[in-house]
């Protein structure tokens, strides 16, 4: 069986380990979605992962309601990012971008139109805007004549990226975010082409993943999945049988590598305790599967691979503490705590501020 520590072949992206950075929203950029100098520190002080898959970033405005996140859809917005993968790529490691469209998880006053979905339905709960946290609102049906123009969305960002230097994109299709509104019964009540039947519902999936396919080729294509029970509010009544044909069909396409959120009883953006589906996936998934949620430990992430189910493990907080946690994980140093209060604060700390094993022991 393979360890943490061994190469794997991520599509086209050689990654020296199994560690993952998973996406993590941090909240560092400013107004107008543009990125920050410090974010080039960020990234850099994490570059010994695997990959690194940066923080959720907007493929347009009005998929965008997150304060302070970073966009994709204009030519600032891809300079910014220019110094982070040129700094990444100098410090030897490799980074892609997830691709956000957050569909109903947004509110007005921050996307300045109203929010769209699968259908006409409202996440409960409230949203977090410039102005505080307001209750989320109804979302309109993204209209039929309006596919294309998302696809043209995606296309667009895809090109951004790779324009901007990332070695590939993750398609966001999890955590109730509009992909899943799409795939899950609970949120899509449409009865056209992209309602009720489970090859209608994995539609915008598969025309988003072949879109992007055809920029950034299948191994610089990735996705990611929430397969286990509610999330945000999206949930579906037969799980296994919506996401293996999912999967299925991303295998057909040669996406680079799926990965898989699959959160506990204790996770954040959706609590389970809904089996984990990455057993069944496995055997529909010939291309390389990641999984992801509550690793925190290097004993518990290699008892996931020794299992043969996942190809790799991505990391969430404990890459927030621990800039060098593949080095801490390697060595049985052990692992800083994170300040959840500084998570999706503006300024460096609790951001650039961890340090490595050397600093912190001198």
């Amino acid at each position: 069986m393979p360890t943490l520590f061994d190469p794997i072949q991520l599509g086209d992206i050689a990654a020296p380990n199994r560690i993952l950075m998973a996406p993590l929203t941090r909240g560092r950029s400013t107004r107008d979605h543009v990125p920050v100098d410090m974010m080039v520190d960020y990234y850099t002080q994490r570059a010994t992962a695997g990959l690194i898959i940066t923080e959720a970033t907007g493929i347009s405005q009005e998929g965008l309601g997150w304060p302070y996140a970073p966009g994709i859809w204009n030519d600032e917005q891809v300079a910014a990012w220019k110094p982070v993968t040129d700094s990444v790529h100098a410090a030897g490691g490799r980074i892609v971008m997830q691709l956000w469209h957050m569909g109903r998880q947004v509110h007005s006053s921050v996307i300045k139109t109203q929010p769209v979905s699968s259908s006409a339905t409202a996440t409960a709960g409230q949203a977090h805007t410039y102005e505080g946290k307001q209750d989320f609102e109804v979302a309109r049906p993204l209209e039929l004549d309006e596919i294309p123009r998302l696809l043209n969305d995606y296309e667009l960002a895809t090109r951004n990226a790779l324009a901007a230097g990332f070695d590939g994109v993750q398609i966001h299709a999890a955590n109730g975010y509009l992909i899943d509104q799409f795939l899950r019964d609970n949120a899509n009540f449409r009865d056209d082409n992209y309602g009720g039947s489970v090859e209608n519902r994995i539609r915008l999936l598969r025309e988003v993943t072949e879109r992007v396919i055809s920029v950034a080729g299948a191994g610089r294509t990735s996705v990611r999945l929430s397969p286990n029970g509610d999330s945000q509010g999206v949930d579906d009544s037969n799980p296994t049988a919506l996401f293996l044909p999912a999967a299925q069909m991303l295998s057909d396409l040669g996406i680079g590598f799926l990965e898989l959120r699959e959160p506990g009883p204790d996770g954040t953006f959706g609590n389970t305790d809904v089996p984990k589906l990455s057993p069944e996936i496995r055997k529909v998934f010939t291309g390389p599967l990641i999984v992801n949620s509550d690793y925190d430990s290097a004993d518990k992430a290699q008892a996931e691979l020794d299992t043969g189910i996942a190809d790799g493990i991505s990391f969430g907080r404990p890459f927030i503490g621990n800039p060098d946690l593949v080095a801490r994980l390697q060595t049985g140093a052990p692992l800083a705590k994170d300040d959840a209060k500084t998570w999706y604060s503006q300024g460096p700390e609790g951001y650039i501020d961890y340090p490595a094993m050397e600093t912190a022991a001198a």
